[in-house]
């Protein structure tokens, strides 16, 4: 069936796939394959025909990854070609194309607001030189330059042909008022291969929306109902948003945009008023996406809202996604951080039927994104985003957004002082030597935290195994416990072994148990949050709970991640035994405690790491297996380990040759790291030679 299905294709007609992130305007790529079949040869021009009798020219080149019945092109071109992603295109063979003359090009109006200078020598030359690029008659194309891009048209051409290629010859002429974007009939800006880091999401997304929409008879001919409705849910900065709208511009569907909080009206029946039209406006124009942002405030829990008019349009939006036809091709998007104060009638089948978490990226995810938010940056040769993804944990697409917007900004302060602001327009040569590199993304990765994790402090700490002395039993049985599994956890897998989830630090105080877990975190590249235990408790009924429950929550997106719990003893003593604990509040915190670590799921890598100096006092059932299953003794320093930790306190201060560290080491028994660090002798030795001096 499915061979029939494609003999009836004819062998030129190609699926469009969205092309790889360093794109180009002018490129094409098919398999080897299909290029021999349709006998094109590498650096062909080749001639496109898409909707509406749109065509454009292109370079055809050879792409081994490629499906032999498909064609990646990339967003710029798939606009000219008024097509989308999956949608076909013929694909035709230009025998006679000439090189123009004479060709004139001008610049789109909104994409050159504040650019001054000469953009032939900017934009346009560097574009065309030495290229042989195509160019069709009515294009748009996009250059990247400086730290800008710009759209440009092709309105003429000389001879007067439909399409020519560039040659080092053709006269380019610019002159004439920039082309209005409201001319131009043009696609919004977001496509699919604007969204990075979301493949399982989009894809799932792409499923329960796209074949609703487009192809409505699939459903029909199997005999069920298409979906109704999608939940999308996760950390804000998510890219849910930016998902809806993707997935309405690549359908081309009607895109209905919903703010929770614009619904509410103070005046009776209003607010619901509100809501029907915008349901009825989505039907008339079929087919549609109404997405509902921060869907949270107008559809809470009924049994938890106080107010009349939230439970009134919680009502109003079940009877309107049950009123709607089952094949209205009408989809309703609801996006929300907070799932779990939505009313669960909405979260039943037959309204929202699938709920899709848009979690936070992993480190290929991230490497996605960037690579999207700097197509456009001007970077350095410098600049590995590779090492930038790896240093990013727990950031989602609108922090890296932020972090390359940051980046941009360092190096524009950079040249300041060769920019005269009260100037009209900058010289080409400043904004062609303007470009991002290394430092700036460092810098900007400094002044920049998750906002996700904002709340908490999450700090990836920059101490490592050379600034702790002594310890080193200590050292390798956190590296075993620890490090191996985060490292190579096919090890653990192959021989059937679960990890340990935690390990309880005790000895006396000041002996390095904080250190400790902050180079742990460092040497395996995790992200580290510390929390005093106190701080955990608060007066309000159940809060000190949500309080636990918030920081793994927080732990699990920011995988790898060590939690740290100083001062464990304050909230995980033996359960009954507290003398005027009002309502049993450490106790129902540790029971809870004991629940987020038994549902820890395996592979989130979250190491829980807790310390104290009272080890007899914390409840027995934190130290069994499968939680705290580890209990490493923090010692006091023996002579050896007194004179490693001299060295490591005194390395970068300047010591005299007299100066006897064995000697120290040995008159300091019974001393502690922090007595060493913070009051013993290396502290006040530098400042009496301060002082001499």
């Amino acid at each position: 069936m499915a061979s029939a299905a494609a003999s009836k294709k004819a062998a030129n007609r190609l699926v469009v796939e969205e092309a790889a992130t360093n794109d180009d305007n002018s490129v094409c790529t098919l398999h080897p394959a299909t290029m021999d079949k349709l006998s094109i040869f590498k650096g062909d021009i080749v001639l496109l025909k898409g909707k509406h009798r749109h065509s454009t020219v292109c370079m055809a080149l050879p792409d081994d990854t490629c499906e032999g019945h498909k064609m990646r092109i990339n967003k710029v071109a798939r606009s000219n070609l008024r097509v989308r992603i999956s949608d076909v295109v013929s694909v035709h063979q230009c025998h006679d194309v000439k090189y123009g003359k004479r060709v004139h090009i001008l610049p789109l109006d909104d994409t050159i607001e504040g650019i001054g200078g000469n953009l032939f020598d900017a934009y346009l030359k560097p574009y065309f030189v030495d290229a042989y690029r195509p160019v069709h008659k009515g294009d748009l194309f996009l250059v990247r330059g400086g730290m800008r891009s710009v759209e440009f048209k092709v309105m003429e051409m000389d001879p007067a042909v439909e399409y020519c290629i560039m040659a080092p010859d053709t006269e380019i002429f610019c002159e004439g008022e920039p082309v209005k974007r409201e001319d131009e009939e043009r696609l919004d800006d977001v496509g699919y291969d604007d969204v990075g880091g979301m493949g399982k999401p989009l894809t799932l997304i792409r499923e329960l929306v796209e074949l609703p929409l487009r192809h409505p008879q699939i459903f029909k001919s199997i005999g069920v109902k298409p979906p109704k409705g999608i939940l999308l849910y996760g950390p804000p900065g998510s890219g849910k948003t930016l998902i809806a709208r993707a997935v309405a511009n690549e359908t081309g569907a009607f895109f209905f945009l919903i703010n929770g909080p614009e619904i509410m009206s103070k005046m009776a029946g209003e607010s619901e008023s509100n809501l029907r039209k915008a349901f009825e406006e989505a039907e008339k124009n079929a087919p549609s996406i109404i997405f509902i942002d921060e869907i949270d405030s107008i559809a809470p829990n009924r049994e938890k809202t106080h107010g009349e008019v939230e439970r009134r349009i919680v009502s109003q939006l079940l009877t309107l996604m049950d009123g709607m036809k089952a094949r209205a091709h009408v989809i309703v998007m609801g996006a929300t951080n907070r799932p779990n104060s939505i009313d669960p009638a909405l979260r039943r089948f037959g309204r929202f039927d699938r709920e899709i978490d848009i979690g936070m990226p992993d480190e290929v995810g991230r490497l996605e994104v960037l690579r999207i938010h700097t197509k456009n940056m001007k970077l350095d040769k410098d600049v590995n985003l590779e090492v930038v993804a790896k240093d990013t944990h727990g950031y989602v697409g609108a922090d890296l957004a932020a972090l390359c917007t940051d980046a941009a900004l360092q190096c524009i302060r950079e040249k300041m002082d060769v920019i005269d602001l009260e100037d009209d327009t900058i010289d080409a040569e400043i904004l062609n030597s303007m470009a991002v590199t290394n430092d700036h993304l460092k810098t900007a990765l400094i002044g920049t935290n998750p906002s996700a994790l904002r709340e908490t402090v999450v700090e990836v700490p920059n101490v490592n195994w050379n600034d702790i002395g002594g310890l080193d039993g200590v050292k390798r049985e956190l590296q075993e416990t620890v490090q191996y599994p985060v490292e190579h956890p096919e090890k653990f897998e192959k021989f059937g072994m679960s990890p340990s989830k935690g390990v309880l630090f005790y000895g006396p105080p000041g002996c390095g148990k904080t250190l400790l877990a902050k180079a742990i975190a460092n040497e395996c590249q995790a992200n580290f949050i510390s929390i005093k235990g106190p701080e955990l408790l608060t007066m309000w009924f159940g809060e000190s709970e949500a309080n636990v429950r918030e920081i793994f929550d927080k732990a699990r997106q920011s995988a790898p991640c060590v939690l740290f719990f100083d001062e464990l003893d304050s909230i995980a003593t033996q359960r009954g035994g507290r003398v005027g604990d009002a309502g049993g509040a450490a106790d129902r915190v540790l029971n809870q405690l004991l629940t987020e670590m038994d549902g820890m799921n395996a592979k989130k890598t979250v190491f829980i790491i807790g310390a104290t100096n009272r080890p007899d006092i914390i409840d027995s059932a934190l130290l069994r297996p499968g939680r705290l299953d580890q209990l490493i003794y923090i010692p006091l320093p023996d002579e050896a380990s007194r004179h490693q930790i001299f060295k490591v306190c005194l390395r970068k201060s300047p010591v005299a040759k007299d100066a006897d560290l064995g000697a120290l080491a040995r008159f300091t028994a019974g001393f502690s790291e922090d007595g060493k660090r913070h009051h013993g002798d290396g502290r006040r030795a530098g400042r009496g030679g301060g002082s001499r001096d």
